[in-house]
């Protein structure tokens, strides 16, 4: 009787032996165990970032500032076009003194008799006086610039009384005298250069009671006239190689 276990177990063996040899080998890379993993991974990823965004600044903002501030305005002097002034003026204090200023001739008698003046600078437009000119009675005027313009005056010129008057420099542009001409008790008067232009006198030549001024000065007057004044009074000044004048002029 055949014993059913071994035939069993004889099946069995018979069964694995065939599956050995029938199907593919089986070799497990993977495994443990004295297995040689052949996985190689090669990671060929070669990521090579080159950034190639180059910020250039070229902003070549240069700020010149070639704001040239040219000052045009040129100083031509006063403006003398007020042209001329009718009338008689009398000028008594400074603030008188601009009343003529602009204008180059007055029509009329001028008078500066102010003891509180000490600028005449605002007259220096005035070429002319249309009549008598007096300069007295100015205590604190030390020079009469201002009057250079004036080159006539048709009436009488006179100056009297200026105590601190050094001298006639600001006259210096007149010619020409239609009347007299007097200087008289001007303490402070030491010549007489401002005249020096002077030659023509329609009248008479009066020069007396200036304490400083040499009679030699009045022979110099004389001497550019075109010719001789109608009368000349000269007396009490100071007495020098020309006393009397003019008997002792050169």
């Amino acid at each position: 009787m055949i014993n059913i276990k071994n035939l069993l177990l004889g099946l069995s063996l018979a069964a694995a032996v065939i599956g050995c040899t029938v199907g593919s080998p089986s070799i497990d890379a993977g495994t443990d165990g004295g297995a040689t993993d052949t996985d190689t991974d090669t990671d060929t990823d070669t990521d090579t970032d080159t950034d190639t965004d180059t910020d250039t600044d070229t902003d070549t903002d240069t700020d010149t500032d070639t704001d040239t501030d040219t000052d045009t305005d040129t100083d031509t002097g006063p403006d003398c076009s007020s042209g001329e002034y009718s009338g008689d003026l009398t000028i008594g204090t400074q603030s008188d003194v601009a009343t003529l200023a602009g204008y180059t001739s007055i029509l009329g008698n001028l008078t500066i008799e102010c003891p509180s003046c000490t600028d005449l600078s605002e007259l220096i437009c005035l070429a002319s006086v249309d009549g008598d000119f007096w300069i007295s009675g100015n205590t604190t005027l030390t020079n009469l610039d201002g009057l250079s313009g004036i080159t006539s005056v048709v009436g009488n010129l006179r100056i009297l009384g200026n105590d601190a008057l050094a001298d006639v420099n600001g006259l210096s542009g007149i010619t020409t005298v239609g009347g007299y001409l007097a200087l008289m008790n001007n303490d402070a008067l030491a010549n007489l250069d401002g005249l020096s232009a002077l030659n023509t006198l329609g009248e008479n030549l009066n020069v007396w009671d200036n304490l400083v001024l040499p009679d030699c000065e009045v022979c110099d007057i004389l001497a550019q006239l075109g010719s001789a004044p109608t009368s000349l009074y000269v007396q009490d000044n100071l007495d020098d190689a020309c006393t009397p004048v003019p008997a002792g002029c050169p």
